[in-house]
């Protein structure tokens, strides 16, 4: 058991506290058997284990759209975008996420789970418990079936949450013609992940250079035929029909959503499909960010996620990515409130992990204690980690 006292507490309940986080200005809290036990305003009966000094104690981050398993690195990658080359320009000559799948189908599992493990606890230390993880840099079976292996391993050794997904419409092989590529993972790659890992959500890469609309849409009704949840790479740079088809068939999330029209996002924020926005893409890309405000005044289901990898968003920070909404997503842009629910609560909604993201009696203690006082300031400082300590399951 732990008892904290003399804490700031953002329970994201508002019925057990105060305006949309749910906050108990003073208040404490105990953790038991790794819940949430009791959570209280005022001071506990007899002696608390940690003094928060009226510091904010949280719930740990959920950070919902992530590459996190890799092998290799793309620096060079990043000197010729300094120079001058596209984003597009990369991944079309063969390079980009191709340059990153050499290196993964080199990688044993085993070296691809040490190499996770080492970024999920970096994750950690900044407050992330809860971790969601795209295989995609395989685009064979086997690469892919190895990549999910060790995102699973990876899941058994880590003190938090690991949740994967089978990226398999992440790009096309240069090296295999289209069409003969596309068959292979609808026809060989699907049912291989179908059979292993049931019920794991599918998603793509939807760009004129990556998937195309037609290619996207076999894929998913075949994967939905076999019970997978789908979420989709969508209007990163190009917006041309696949937010659309996503929301027809009830995906469980759009991703990045740069280039979407604030009609198309007013759609999105009606329906029951989350958006899940990308900041730190933005900040090391081009500087587009996908208009959370429209979403927001609509009602979406919003979460702001790192998009870890090693291309676009060489992030494990969600403090970062708190950091970027509050300053590009949306014009006026996303609030800190609005940002610690969209990293928090929501996410877990999304992930299916219902007692995750709060903090109220019954909810898994994935906690952290911030060095700040106020909750803002997880959005106006950046720069430094924000966390002082982080809870797993109750224990430190």
């Amino acid at each position: 058991m732990t008892t904290i006292a003399n804490a700031r507490i953002l329970t994201l309940d508002p019925s057990i506290g105060e305006g949309p986080l749910g906050l108990i200005e003073h208040g404490w809290l105990l953790f038991k058997n790794g819940r949430v036990e009791e959570v209280h305003a005022g001071n506990p009966v007899g002696s608390a284990d940690i003094n928060a000094n009226g510091r904010v104690l949280m719930p740990a981050f959920t950070d919902c759209h992530t590459h996190t398993c890799w092998a290799g690195d793309r620096v060079d990658e990043w000197a010729a975008r300094l120079a001058g080359a596209s984003y597009l320009d990369l991944l079309e000559a063969g390079g980009g996420i191709m340059s990153t799948v050499r290196a993964v189908r080199a990688a044993s599992q085993q070296e691809l789970t040490e190499l996770l493990l080492r970024r999920l606890h970096t994750m950690l230390e900044n407050g992330t418990t809860v971790v969601e993880v795209k295989s995609g840099y395989g685009l064979t079976t086997t690469d892919e079936l190895k990549m999910l292996r060790a995102i699973a391993e990876a899941d058994e050794r880590y003190p938090g949450r690991v949740i994967p997904t089978a990226c398999i419409g992440h790009a096309l092989d240069p090296d295999v013609p289209r069409e003969r590529f596309v068959r292979a993972t609808i026809d060989e790659t699907l049912p291989a992940v179908t059979t292993e890992f049931p019920g794991i959500a599918i998603d793509a890469y939807a760009e004129p250079a990556a998937w195309h609309l037609e290619e996207c849409l076999e894929l998913f009704d075949k994967a939905q035929a076999a019970g997978h949840p789908c979420r989709i790479h969508a209007d990163q740079f190009t917006s041309f029909g696949m937010v659309e088809a996503a929301l027809d068939r009830n995906f469980l999330s759009v991703d990045h959503l740069e280039a979407s029209s604030t009609e198309l996002l007013q759609h999105v924020a009606q329906s029951d499909t989350h958006a899940v926005v990308l900041p730190c893409s933005g900040f090391h890309v081009d500087r587009r960010y996908a208009d959370a405000r429209t979403l927001l005044d609509r009602g979406a289901r919003l979460c702001i996620a790192t998009n870890y990898n090693p291309g676009s968003a060489p992030c494990p920070s969600m403090p970062m990515a708190i950091a970027l909404a509050c300053r590009f997503n949306g014009s006026p842009p996303v609030t800190p409130e609005e940002a610690i629910l969209a990293t928090t609560r929501t996410p877990s909604r999304m992930l299916g992990l219902h007692n995750h993201g709060t903090l109220t009696p019954g909810a898994r203690a994935d906690a952290i204690l911030l060095h700040h006082t106020n909750e803002r300031e997880l959005a106006h400082t950046f720069g430094t980690n924000p966390v002082d300590r982080v809870w797993v399951g109750g224990v430190e």
